[in-house]
């Protein structure tokens, strides 16, 4: 495992009807959709606020933060790759002020037809923003539902801190590691 290096996730194409998405308002922000990425068939979804950066400003792919955080922790507790799809609550990296109640309520259908269309075993939400948009609770939060699985629209749930929440407070990173071997103990139990 030492030999671990963050790469960038193939990209999952969004759906040709959904490309040129405006209803959220998001695509005025100039960033493009960004459906999902890792394996679109895997038991486990990730589902984090927004995509955050995939490019550059001259358009060059690398491994943000969040990205590199997260796979460290997938990787230190024995989850590959292929065993992993992100995707998000808004498909579009805000890049200035919007209603995000709104706009977050109004993205939900394309992660409703997620749901429906890749059936995941497990779901991990990181953040309070995936957490309380996926919960369609406002009043709960990482802190009270961690370390624990819920049901959530059908779907067997847990939650972690963000990863950028992991970076900027590193005294988390425990935390966040628990939680990923929580994910990753459900998953070996699950039936072949």
């Amino acid at each position: 495992m030492s030999d671990f290096c963050p790469a960038a996730w193939p990209e999952e194409t969004t759906p040709e009807n959904l490309m040129d998405c405006c209803e959220c308002g998001l695509d005025k922000h100039g960033t493009r959709m960004v459906w999902g990425e890792g394996n679109p068939k895997a038991p486990i979804m990730i589902i984090l606020d927004n995509p955050g950066a995939r490019e550059d400003r001259e358009g060059n792919s690398f491994v943000c933060g969040t990205r590199q955080t997260l796979q460290e922790a997938i990787n230190k507790v024995g989850l590959k790759e292929s065993d992993v799809y992100a995707t998000y609550i808004v498909k579009r990296k805000p890049t200035r002020a919007y209603d995000k109640g709104q706009t977050r309520k109004i993205c939900m259908q394309h992660l409703h037809e997620q749901l429906e269309e890749k059936k995941p075993k497990l779901i991990i939400c990181l953040g309070n923003v995936a957490v309380q948009s996926f919960f369609e609770n406002d009043e709960v939060d990482v802190k009270g539902l961690r370390g624990a699985w819920h049901h959530v629209l059908g779907y067997e749930t847990t939650v972690a801190y963000h990863p950028l929440a992991i970076r900027r407070r590193p005294n988390l990173k425990q935390l966040f590691l628990q939680d990923w071997k929580l994910v990753a103990e459900r998953y070996r139990q699950l039936p072949s």
